[in-house]
């Protein structure tokens, strides 16, 4: 691959894994067991350390879980399989991860809390919205059901039930289309997903046969986990411990970030500065593509540091001397940055659009395209048409779901129906497409949102629906990540009939436990408490669109700045295909304008040293096949830390709020 390849960052990630000859079963009686112990046990931690750190814990999930039962297997005089291995890992982050931006861990019911803040927050007060959203999202502020902190309310059923009827068709919806994606993608047309073997590599790290057990995984993943365990001691560890007996926590190093903003306000006005003091961000940018991470790095500054010369050029007008990182961050998002962000977001989702009709037309010249009955024996697939069905039922049920919770002839079924059968499908073929040829994917920004806007739908309900719209594009790469580990795609639907009742009992059991402790957020909650109103924020801006009248969405949404930002996302992909540069600085570009310079800081330290010193001491191929050992390894360490931490805070608290 010649040097001035705009996609040759990608290439060495091609040849990483291979699809094996032989798959099989990984679902057993060991990864069932694994499966109740990632429940009951990891969960928790799972939980409290989203809410005090906002770091997640589904890695450690996975690897706490994985060592675990390895050893157990070893001791039996037995081994687990990499199947099982993959399973288990599979499982452990489908009930140990995130949503979203939140960091809210704990299975669907993360979702719950969350709307049960936001009903009552400052954000939904501030913008009028608070009183209007509706019951079946989250009883109303000062309800016996929030003041109580308490799940077992009769006010939280329509709430409950909602969220279980959207979770299992929203589970059929992207496992059928997801499916129908990977065969296309993959089967049919060929697609490499580069990066497709470092999410395996990462997963198989330990699936070592047991005289190989000293290889080189067992010795990077052993480093990773002695870092996680020393900085864990100190990021999470002592202030999890000491807010047992202090009303304020002792955090040697600042959660989520130490905020300069105020600091630098005086020579950089309305600049949002800082640097995020979470380890891992630093080991996450030895594992992104380069590219990417420069991209992002390079969109972070332009932020921050256009910032200034936009307020003194009188557009910044919603700043104010004294704002901290969030409220500077929003205001300028609300002055300008949003629309920025809106217009690079359309640029690039055409660019991926065109990149796709592009490349299949290519295929379809080159004939490199294969057929659907090109099957690989004891795969697991399923026949077509099921999956057809399966999606076309689902979306139906979805559609009828929204109609029953909306106001009648309020949001037209048209817009449900197009959302289910059209956009849906479309976007999440063209993201299948872009991860297959890049590994990345484009986001079509305010197809949702204009759609709200422009129906005329007045009240903020619609916002909360189960619209059947999503973008299933990276389902393609899990089945990919799943077939070159060996890993029969039934074991794959046999995990997801049982995370979906595991995730449902143990969120409702764990989330109960910790909200009846004290409210969330809370001091004790440092990232929750720090991170969560900007959220609320960005979110309850958007809500307002729909209420009627005069807002402050109103003023937001500049068309000029979506133009600029169109025009720069544009011209600079054509700059860059002109010069043959990597295209995954767009990417990353557009990724980076949303985010914080905070944390995009220590991925960027993570990518450079990676790129100028691990990768030339190591060599390129076996940098990036450790790269993600070693990550897995720190989550691991800092899971620990975690796990042990939560147990006594659990603990303690239990105790104390014991009746005598």
């Amino acid at each position: 691959m010649a040097k001035n390849d705009p996609n040759a960052d990608l290439e060495a990630y091609r040849s990483l894994m291979e699809r094996p000859e032989r798959f099989a079963e990984g679902f057993t009686y060991r990864t069932v067991i694994g499966a109740f112990f990632v429940g009951f046990i990891m969960m928790p931690g799972a939980i409290y350390m989203g809410l005090i750190a906002g770091v997640s814990l589904g890695s450690a999930a996975e690897w706490v879980t994985i060592i675990l039962f390895s050893e157990l297997a070893r001791r039996s005089f037995s081994s687990l399989t990499r199947q099982e291995i993959y399973l288990i890992y599979y499982i452990a982050g489908g009930l140990a991860g995130v949503i979203g931006g939140t960091m809210l861990a704990g299975g669907p019911f993360g979702q719950l809390m969350w709307n049960q803040y936001l009903v009552q927050s400052q954000a939904a007060e501030g913008f009028g919205i608070a009183d209007k959203i509706p019951d079946w999202v989250s009883p109303m502020a000062g309800s016996d059901a929030i003041l109580s902190r308490s799940f077992l309310h009769r006010a939280w059923i329509p709430p409950i039930a909602v969220l279980v009827a959207a979770q299992v068709l929203s589970r059929v919806e992207w496992f059928t289309l997801g499916y129908i994606l990977f065969r296309t993608t993959s089967d049919v047309e060929r697609l490499p997903f580069p990066l497709a073997p470092v999410a395996a590599q990462g997963a198989m790290a330990l699936a070592e046969n047991d005289d190989e057990r000293e290889g080189w995984r067992w010795r990077v993943f052993s480093i990773g986990l002695g870092i996680g365990l020393l900085f864990g001691a100190v990021y999470i560890g002592l202030p999890a411990l000491t807010g047992l007996i202090a009303s304020d926590p002792i955090a040697l190093l600042p959660i989520p970030w130490i905020d300069l903003t105020r600091t630098t306000e005086s020579f950089l006005p309305a600049a949002p500065l800082g640097i995020g003091t979470d380890l891992g961000l630093v080991l996450l940018g030895t594992v992104l593509p380069f590219w990417v991470v420069v991209g992002s790095f390079a969109a972070a500054m332009v932020h921050a540091l256009g910032s200034p010369l936009l307020y003194h050029a009188g557009y910044l007008t919603h700043w104010r001397p004294g704002m901290d990182t969030i409220l500077t961050n929003f205001a300028n998002d609300v002055d300008v940055w949003m629309s920025v962000y809106i217009g690079a977001g359309f640029a690039v989702g055409i660019i991926g659009v065109a990149h796709a009709i592009r490349s299949f037309r290519a295929a379809h010249r080159e004939k490199k395209m294969s057929s659907f009955s090109d099957v690989p024996k004891g795969r697991g697939d399923f026949p077509l048409w099921l999956a057809f069905v399966g999606y076309g039922l689902s979306t139906l049920a979805m559609v009828a779901l929204c109609t029953l919770l909306l106001r009648d002839d309020e949001f037209p079924l048209a817009f449900l129906l197009i959302f289910g059968f059209v956009v849906t499908p479309a976007l999440s073929y063209v993201n299948a497409r872009m991860s297959g040829l890049t590994g990345q994917t484009v986001s079509f920004p305010m197809i949702r949102e204009g759609a709200f806007i422009l129906s005329g739908y007045n009240g903020v309900d619609i916002w909360f629906a189960p619209i059947p719209y999503a973008d299933h594009g990276r389902r393609a790469q899990l089945f990919r990540e799943v077939e070159l580990t060996g890993t029969s795609f039934t074991s794959i639907l046999k995990a997801e009939l049982l995370i979906l009742p595991l995730s449902l009992i143990c969120g409702f059991v764990f989330w109960q436990l910790i909200w009846s402790m004290g409210p969330i957020p809370s001091p004790a909650f440092q990232y929750a408490q720090t991170y969560w109103h900007l959220i609320a924020l960005r979110q309850c801006l958007w809500y307002s669109a729909t209420l009627g009248g005069e807002t402050l969405f109103d003023t937001a949404i500049k068309g000029w700045w979506i133009a600029g930002g169109f025009a720069f996302a544009g011209g600079a992909f054509g700059l860059l295909s002109l010069l043959r540069l990597p295209i995954s600085l767009i990417y990353g570009f557009v990724r980076g304008l949303s985010g914080l310079p905070h944390l995009l800081i220590p991925e960027m330290i993570g990518a450079l040293l990676a790129r100028y010193s691990l990768e030339k001491r190591f060599g390129v191929e076996r940098w990036r096949q450790y790269a993600p050992v070693l990550l897995a390894g720190y989550a691991c360490g800092m899971g620990l830390i975690g796990m042990s931490a939560v147990a006594i805070a659990l603990i303690s608290k239990s105790v104390t709020q014991m009746q005598y």
